[in-house]
C-alpha cells in the first residue's frame, strides 16, 4: 500500500513510488467478523424489495421471504443428509428462479458451489467431476442423462420445473434417464427441510473458507477450478451494491440474459443484487424475442448484455421500438469487449433515455476489474472503464517485469479483495498467474490514461510475434473495421519460416460490396508500421465467436492452418 496518499496523483491514481495504480472510486466497507459466509451476508441486508425472483416465461415468482424460507429448508435438508463444510456440490442446470436457492443454501453450510455450462459435453462435465470431486448434483430431468453419462454413481436431485405436478417425481427407474441415480427432487427437499431443521449441524463458515469453484480457461491453458471464497464473494456484492446504488433508488428490476453458471451471473443475478433488493427476472435462455418482450412485460430498467446483441439493438432500433415498449429500461450493461465510439454514439442517438455502462473483469476476480457507471465515462471511448473500489493494478513490461506508469503499455495486474485463493489442485497454475504479494496476472494488455482509465489493447498470449516485433490483433481489427466495406474481422498470427508469425486478416465483407485481397492489404499498409502489415488475407461469413462477443481465435488459427 502507498504509505503516504499526497503520493498518489489524484488524476490518474498511480503512485510513483511503488509503481502502483489505486481505485479513484469510494473504497468498499467489509465486514470485520471472521465467521460470516456470503449468504448471511446477502439474507441479513436490509432493503426496500419485495419481489426476489421471476420466471420470465411462466410468470412465477419467489418473494424475498420465501426466498429466504427455502434457502434455509434446504440448507437443513442437505445437513440432514450429510453435506458438510467443504464438501462440493455441483449444479447443472439453465437459468432457473431454483438456481439462486441452491447455491445461496450450499454456501450457507461452508459447502462449495461448482457449476459447469449444461452445452458441455459429458466427457467435458467428467473432466470437472474428476477434478472438482462433488460428493452430490443438482439438475434438471433433461440434463440428468448427460450428467449420469459422465459420473453414473453421484447421487442427483432433480430441479424440476416449479409449474409441473409434484407426482412426476422422477427417480431411478425414470425413463428420461435410466442411469442416473436420482435420490429426491428439489420440491421436495425445500418441504421437508422445516422437519430437518433441529437435526442441522451448523458448523463454523469463514469469510476465508471457500464458497465457489467456477472453472475456467484462465489467462492461459486448459480449463482450472477457480477457489473463490466467502470474503471474495462479500465483496463483490459491496462492489456491486456501491455500483448502482439500488439502495437509495430502489425499485429496479433487472433482466437476467446471462448464464448464472458464469460469474456474472452468479455474481450479480445469483447473489449481489439480492441484498439490495432489486429483483431478477430470469430468462431461461437467450432469445431476442423473449428479451425484449420481457422487458415490456416486466417493466425491465437494466438489461446485461454482450457488444453483439448492443450491435443488433443499435441496427434494427426502428422494428424495435416499432414492436416493443422499452420506457422502462434505463441502463444497459456491456460486457465482454469495450464499445467503440460509432456504437455508443448510435445507441444514444437512438435510445436518448437509456445509458450504458461497460466492465471489465476475470472469474479469478469474482467478475470485478473495472466500470464505466456513467454514460460520460462510458463515452472515454474504447476504456474497460476506472478501476473498481479498493482495486490496485501494475502495469509490468511482459519481458523485463518492470512495473510501468500512466500511458505505458504492459500485462495488467490486479490486486484486490475479490482476487482468488488460486487454483484448485493445480499449484503450478496458481504460482504462474498469482504472486506472493497477490497480484493476479491478468494476461490482458492495457494501459492506464491520465485520468485512470484503463484501455485493454489485447491478450498476451494472442500477440502477434514478427521478427520478433509484437503486433496487437485488436489493433489491425479496429482499423479494419474502419474500411466502408468490411462488416466484420479478426485478426491472427500466421506461421512463418523466415518471420516466425505474420498477421493474417479474416475479413467479412458488407452485404454487396466487392473488396479485394490486395485492397485490404493495402489499406491496412499505408496507415502501420511495415511489421504490422496485413500479409495474407481470407474472406468469410462471419466471424466466429463466443457468447460474450470474443472472437475465437484459435477456431481461425485452426482454419487457416489446416491446409499447411
Amino acid at each position: 500500500m502507498a504509505t503516504n496518499p499526497l503520493e498518489i496523483d489524484r488524476r490518474s491514481g498511480f503512485c510513483r513510488p511503488n509503481s502502483t495504480f489505486y481505485s479513484k472510486r469510494k473504497p468498499i466497507p467489509l465486514p470485520p467478523n471472521p465467521s460470516l459466509d456470503v449468504t448471511t451476508f446477502i439474507s441479513s441486508h436490509s432493503h426496500r424489495g419485495s419481489t426476489a425472483f421471476v420466471d420470465a416465461s411462466s410468470g412465477l415468482h419467489i418473494s424475498f421471504p420465501e426466498l429466504w424460507r427455502s434457502v434455509e429448508s434446504l440448507a437443513s435438508r442437505l445437513s440432514a443428509t450429510g453435506i458438510r463444510k467443504g464438501d462440493v456440490v455441483l449444479l447443472l442446470s439453465p437459468n432457473s428462479i431454483s438456481f439462486p436457492v441452491v447455491c445461496l443454501a450450499v454456501m450457507s453450510l461452508g459447502a462449495v458451489i461448482t457449476t459447469t455450462n449444461p452445452l458441455n459435453t459429458a466427457s467435458e462435465i467428467a473432466k470437472q467431476i474428476a477434478d472438482s470431486k462433488p460428493v452430490l448434483a443438482f439438475t434438471t430431468p433433461d440434463l440428468a442423462p448427460k450428467l449420469a453419462a459422465a459420473a453414473s454413481g453421484l447421487p442427483l436431485v432433480l430441479i424440476e420445473d416449479a409449474a409441473s405436478p409434484s407426482s412426476s417425481r422422477a427417480d431411478g427407474n425414470n425413463r428420461s434417464a435410466p442411469k442416473a441415480k436420482i435420490i429426491t427432487t428439489l420440491r421436495e427437499m425445500i418441504a421437508n427441510g422445516p422437519e430437518a431443521s433441529g437435526s442441522r449441524v451448523r458448523q463454523r463458515v469463514d469469510q476465508n473458507d471457500t464458497a465457489t469453484l467456477l472453472y475456467s480457461s484462465g489467462t492461459t491453458g486448459a480449463s482450472k477450478g477457480v477457489v473463490s471464497s466467502h470474503r471474495n464473494l462479500i465483496a463483490m456484492v459491496q462492489t456491486v451494491l456501491n455500483r448502482f446504488n439500488l439502495d437509495e433508488e430502489g425499485g429496479h428490476r433487472f433482466l437476467c440474459t446471462v448464464p448464472m453458471f458464469h460469474i456474472y451471473g452468479l455474481a450479480a443475478f445469483a447473489t449481489g443484487l439480492l441484498a439490495a433488493g432489486a429483483t431478477i427476472v430470469v430468462l431461461s435462455k437467450f432469445d431476442l424475442h423473449e428479451m425484449f418482450a420481457s422487458i415490456a412485460k416486466y417493466r425491465a430498467t437494466y438489461l446485461p448484455l454482450v457488444p453483439p446483441i448492443l450491435v443488433a439493438m443499435v441496427n434494427n432500433a426502428d422494428q424495435i421500438r416499432a414492436r416493443y415498449d422499452l420506457s422502462s429500461l434505463h441502463s444497459v450493461l456491456s460486457g465482454g469487449a469495450p464499445l467503440s465510439r460509432e456504437v455508443i454514439e448510435g445507441f444514444v442517438e437512438r435510445y436518448p433515455a437509456v445509458r450504458i455502462l461497460q466492465g471489465y473483469g476475470l472469474t479469478e476476480s469474482a467478475g470485478v476489474g473495472a466500470s464505466t457507471d456513467s454514460l460520460e465515462e462510458s463515452r472515454r471511448y474504447g476504456t474497460a472503464g476506472l478501476l473498481s473500489p479498493s482495486m490496485e493494478a501494475r502495469i509490468v513490461n511482459p519481458d523485463s517485469g518492470a512495473a510501468l506508469g500512466v500511458n505505458r503499455t504492459g500485462e495488467l495486474w490486479l490486486r484486490g479483495p475479490t482476487i482468488m485463493k488460486g487454483y484448485f489442485s493445480n499449484a503450478e497454475a496458481t504460482a504462474s498467474t498469482l504472486d506472493s504479494e497477490g497480484w493476479l496476472r491478468t494476461g490482458d494488455l492495457c494501459y492506464f490514461d491520465d485520468d485512470g482509465f484503463i484501455f485493454v489493447v489485447d491478450r498476451l498470449k494472442e500477440l502477434i510475434k514478427y521478427k520478433g516485433y509484437q503486433v496487437p490483433p485488436a489493433e489491425l481489427e479496429a482499423l479494419l473495421l474502419t474500411h466502408p466495406d468490411v462488416a466484420d474481422a479478426a485478426v491472427i498470427p500466421f506461421p512463418d519460416k523466415e518471420v516466425g508469425q505474420f498477421p493474417m486478416a479474416y475479413v467479412a465483407r458488407k452485404a454487396g460490396r466487392e473488396l479485394s485481397e490486395t485492397a485490404v492489404m493495402d489499406f491496412v499498409a499505408r496507415q502501420v508500421a511495415p511489421y504490422k502489415r496485413i500479409r495474407r488475407v481470407a474472406f468469410i461469413a462471419s466471424i466466429p465467436k463466443n457468447p460474450s462477443g470474443k472472437i475465437l481465435r484459435k477456431d481461425l488459427i485452426k482454419l487457416a492452418t489446416s491446409k499447411l
